[in-house]
């Protein structure tokens, strides 16, 4: 303890120093009792009685001396101690009976602050996310109207002219991975009709043109690699054909396009042309899949279009594989 070093500092300085003068007597004592030493034999005894004595307190000293050097005391330190002691005191008082227990109440009310600066530091970033989602339903409400618009005119070049796309965005409550909007695209198929949610469209057909109207509109930005279209030739005519094959071939310019057809103005716009067609052998129907050359290709395109080949036919066909 701090107070006991300084009790044994103090006494051994004082220990040490009455010990000195003993030691300065004595060897004063020794001087005047050496000069009557000789003159008999009891002062000679005395003499040595003396140094005996001297030697023995001397002795005393150093080892007083080692101890002194190896106690340390600073004021300034135990001055520190108790002012820390007093401090832990008073923290006991306060907030628990033990060191451990004012550890773990430090421990609560760190905690305590950290989660109110998160939870500051979550209000600002909701405020800043709250800003910019609002900045972003704006941009999307007009960028909206440009797509429908877009999007309803490439319906009227695939004999949809009655339809009506429409994109709707609802903002709610919570942020989600669109911001604070949610978006579903809706269709109106016949005038006088409800609009209904786009995956509610019942008509393979429709679907496959409706699709076509998207993804001719967004064939830049879509990121899809491969697109499959199929019964997109149902129930239109041969001008709406026509122009299917040309969005067909203008997605196919950044995408993969996949179509089943059985119109020849679709199929005259495809890069590569497969045939396919069922046989039953063994009582089992097997589906062939033939990649055409191109004088097959011609011959296939001219059969589906006029049901026969002859050369008007083929030449029907090479027009339509030509033209824009």
């Amino acid at each position: 303890m701090i107070e006991n070093a300084e009790k044994i500092v103090v006494s051994l300085n004082s220990t040490n120093e009455n010990c000195k003068s003993a030691v300065d007597c004595i060897n004063n004592a020794i001087k005047s009792m050496d000069k009557i030493a000789n003159v008999d034999e009891k002062y000679n005894n005395k003499l040595s009685e003396l140094k005996s004595i001297y030697y023995e307190i001397d002795e005393f000293t150093r080892d007083i001396e080692e101890s002194n050097d190896e106690l340390y005391f600073d004021d300034n330190e135990r001055n520190e101690v108790e002012t820390r002691l007093d401090l832990i005191y008073s923290l006991k008082r306060k907030y628990g009976n033990s060191i451990e227990e004012i550890i773990n109440y430090k421990d609560k009310i760190e905690e305590e602050i950290e989660n109110n600066k998160l939870k500051e530091e979550l209000k600002l970033i909701e405020k800043d996310m709250d800003k910019l989602s609002k900045e972003l339903h704006e941009i999307r409400v007009e960028k909206a109207q440009i797509l429908n618009t877009r999007i309803n005119q490439e319906l009227k070049d695939l004999e949809m002219g009655k339809a009506e796309f429409i994109t709707q965005i609802n903002e709610v409550e919570k942020f989600n991975s669109r911001g604070k909007d949610d978006i579903e695209f809706y269709i109106r198929t016949n005038i006088g009709e409800e609009a209904k949610p786009l995956n509610k469209i019942a008509s393979g057909g429709e679907m496959s043109r409706i699709m076509l109207s998207i993804k001719t509109v967004l064939a830049e930005s879509d990121k899809v690699p491969v697109m499959i279209f199929d019964e997109i030739d149902t129930g239109i005519s041969g001008k709406a054909a026509k122009m299917v094959g040309q969005k067909l071939k203008y997605i196919g310019n950044s995408h993969q396009v996949i179509c089943i057809t059985h119109q020849a103005s679709i199929a005259a716009k495809g890069d590569q042309n497969y045939f396919i067609n069922k046989e039953v052998l063994n009582e089992r129907t097997h589906t062939n899949i033939k990649r055409l050359l191109q004088e097959e290709i011609i011959d296939e395109i001219a059969r589906i279009a006029n049901g026969d080949i002859t050369d008007i036919s083929r030449k029907h066909a090479l027009e339509l594989i030509h033209s824009v």
